[in-house]
């Protein structure tokens, strides 16, 4: 008997017991047995927080960001295997596609996120507050990684990306995981489990894998600990009540199957180019992944005059749709993940028939290519009308998790908003339209009960990623029977593993704490100028007091002149009347140009290589003729970069702090200017 293994404190274990056994989803054959019985769980979270978490804390960013590159490219190479064990679970090529290499590619968008943190285990979040007169008091909030180990109890039909995304996230933060996947199609992660350990690239403790029940996990949890899941809404409501997580305050983000919607604007005719992608972008959320998919279309709204239009042209492309086994290139859709999905299906199928009627589809038979209807998971896409969505609700409650989908009409856009929200929450909503007044008033009078929404016409549907794609730096998760949480979303989903706290202190303690030069912090002058010193060399709070220099009429003269910016407050004495300005004033541009021929040291070709940018520019005092400027001029923060060819130069991007200050010793402009700065010491490409 074939037995999954599962990954406990750094070893490889078989369950006790038989297990439940896994089956391939097209011949209905046994592939492995599951089991968890016996495991130490308590053990197991111990591991991860006393092992895995200092392992990954200690890391930075870039250092975790390089980690996840490395897991992805390795992971790029075994895909045929992946992609062989997949078709197991009755995925097509295509829908394997998105489950293995879109986990991969979650990797890879997440590794590329490093460059947007410091070279450092923690981070700033957000702006600085001064909290006194003399600025002697002020705050600040820090992001550090919280102690604990991120708990992901995901859903059957993603068995790879399920994992990478949450994963990906959990540990660009600085946090161990522990994956639970449902246990069905549990063998495709184990495989991917082992070839991530077998690697070698993460440290011990960062990765653990659960193939069966959950056991008595959640007992040990801590509030320094996350959990995720992804599944059924009663199942996590389930979960998310367990007294210990209740008691320990322990964060749970859910992600539940949902009601999902799409509508036809009333701006759409047959026969339109919207039309076609409209129907086009039903029929493929019916069919990919054998509509198993949490993001699935199951509510299509369209105008009540389009009706029967619109079923007939759904029905017409789900007909040219080919299922079977996933293996034959002519196959489109598969089967189900197993006979308990189908079964679970059709249950829930007949009850939205107790107020729907069928108008595609058969409920017991199908037609397929290279595969046995009495082995395989195999359903046919149904189709469904209701004619009166508020009188029957099912519609609205009912979830059949399958190529199952019911078109329902709507009397006015306003209507379409109100149907959309009776599904109580969702993870995504689409509308089709070309008209951005309708665009507008959907996406605001839905947007409460969507977690995403996409607005989707032919402009924009060659390349878009469609109603069902959940990408890695938008937000995934959505209101109410949704689960009420949210994943991914780039940077706003690595804080969900990060404790975010207030410090408060002098400027010069913040700067040494978070790294970024605070204002009103002193800084370090000496007699090498900051532009003469490597990468290495510099310091966050080095600083320069330039010389002076006097700004005169001809200066602005000549700048409009050299500019074309001859803007009347510049230029016309004549002009200013009722105006902010009591004479000509200088061009700002010309403020800050003359600032950095103050700051800027030409003396020799030295370490900097370049001007990168200008951020925060403000001009907040007017500067005339006669009056004289000079700049303090801070290294602000400091950015590494990486390599990406031997040949390149070792380099890193710096953050200077530009004040620009008048006479009377106040400020007349403010800037940080980003300067691209040679490293002293070679590094290898990464």
């Amino acid at each position: 008997m074939n037995k999954l293994e599962n990954f406990v404190t750094g070893r490889w274990v078989t369950g006790d017991g038989e297990g439940q056994a896994l089956f391939n989803a097209v011949t209905g054959e046994t592939l492995a047995h599951a089991s968890s019985k016996g495991l130490d769980f308590k053990a197991m979270t111990d591991y991860a927080r006393t092992v895995g978490n200092p392992a990954l804390r200690k890391m930075t960013f870039h250092e975790r960001g390089r980690m996840l590159r490395a897991l992805a490219l390795h992971l790029q190479k075994e895909l045929p295997r992946f992609y062989e064990i997949s078709y197991q679970t009755g995925a097509t090529r295509a829908d394997s596609w998105i489950d293995i290499e879109g986990g991969i590619g979650n990797l890879f968008s997440y590794a590329s996120l490093r460059r947007k943190f410091p070279n450092q285990p923690y981070t700033m979040d957000g702006e600085s507050h001064n909290l006194s007169k003399a600025s002697t008091f002020m705050g600040t909030h820090l992001l550090v990684p919280k102690e604990g180990v991120a708990i992901h109890i995901n859903a059957f039909n993603f068995p790879v990306w399920g994992m990478l995304e949450k994963v990906a996230v959990n540990w660009l933060a600085g946090m161990p995981a522990i994956v639970k996947p449902a246990t069905v199609t549990c063998f495709l992660t184990e495989a991917v489990v082992r070839s991530i350990v077998d690697s070698g690239i993460l440290p011990p403790g960062a990765l653990q894998l659960i193939c069966g029940s959950a056991g008595d996990l959640l007992d040990h949890v801590q509030s320094q600990d996350v959990i995720t899941f992804t599944g059924s809404a009663s199942t996590g409501l389930k979960l998310k009540s367990h007294p210990v997580i209740l008691r320990e305050s322990v964060p749970f983000n859910m992600e539940a199957d949902s009601l999902n919607c799409i509508i036809l604007g009333e701006d759409v005719e047959p026969g339109s180019p919207d039309w076609d992608v409209f129907i086009k972008e039903v029929r493929k959320e019916m069919t990919v992944k054998a509509g198993q998919k949490c993001t699935a279309i199951r509510r299509v709204f369209v105008p009540e005059n389009k009706m029967e239009a619109v079923w007939k042209a759904v029905a017409n492309a789900l007909e040219q749709t080919t299922i079977g086994n996933p293996k034959n290139e002519k196959v489109r859709m598969g089967a189900l993940a197993g006979q308990t999905q189908k079964s679970e299906v059709l249950e829930q199928v007949s009850k939205l028939l107790a107020g729907s009627q069928l108008v595609y589809g058969s409920l017991d038979s199908v037609q397929l290519i290279d595969a046995d209807p009495a082995k395989g998971a195999f359903i046919s896409p149904l189709l469904l009308v209701n004619d009166k969505p508020f009188q029957q609700s099912a519609s609205h409650e009912v979830e059949a998790f399958g190529p199952v989908s019911t078109i329902m009409p709507y009397k006015s856009a306003d209507e379409a908003i109100v149907l959309s929200r009776l599904g109580k929450g969702s993870l995504v909503s689409s509308i089709v339209t070309s008209d951005p007044s309708l665009a507008r008033d959907y996406v605001l009078g839905a947007g409460p009960w969507h977690g995403r929404i996409l607005v989707l016409n032919q402009a924009c549907a060659k390349e878009s990623t469609g109603h069902g794609s959940p990408l890695p730096l938008l937000v995934h998760g959505g209101p109410g029977r949704a689960g009420g949480g949210e994943e991914m979303g780039g940077i706003r989903g690595v804080k969900h593993y990060m404790q975010r706290l207030a410090i408060q202190g002098s400027p010069e303690m913040i700067t040494a704490i978070t790294q970024v030069y605070q204002p009103g912090a002193g800084g370090r002058e000496d007699r090498i100028h900051p532009f003469r010193k490597y990468f290495e060399e510099l310091q966050v709070g080095d600083q320069l007091l330039t010389g002076k220099r006097t700004i005169t009429e001809t200066d602005i003269v000549n700048f409009a002149n050299l500019s074309w910016d001859h803007f009347y407050a510049h230029t016309d004495h004549t002009s200013l009347e009722g105006t902010l300005f009591e004479k000509p004033v200088a061009h700002g541009y010309l403020i800050l140009s003359a600032a950095a021929g103050l700051f800027v040291d030409s003396s020799a070709k030295g370490p900097v290589l370049l001007n990168y940018g200008i951020d925060e520019l403000r001009f907040v005092k007017p500067v005339y003729a006669g009056s004289t400027i000079q700049v303090r001029f801070t290294c602000k923060e400091k950015i590494d970069q990486e390599k990406k060819l031997d040949t390149d130069l070792p380099k890193g991007i710096v953050k200077w702090l530009v004040e620009v200050m008048d006479e009377t010793g106040e400020q007349v402009a403010i800037a940080t200017i980003l300067t691209m700065v040679q490293k002293q010491k070679d590094e290898p490409s990464k």
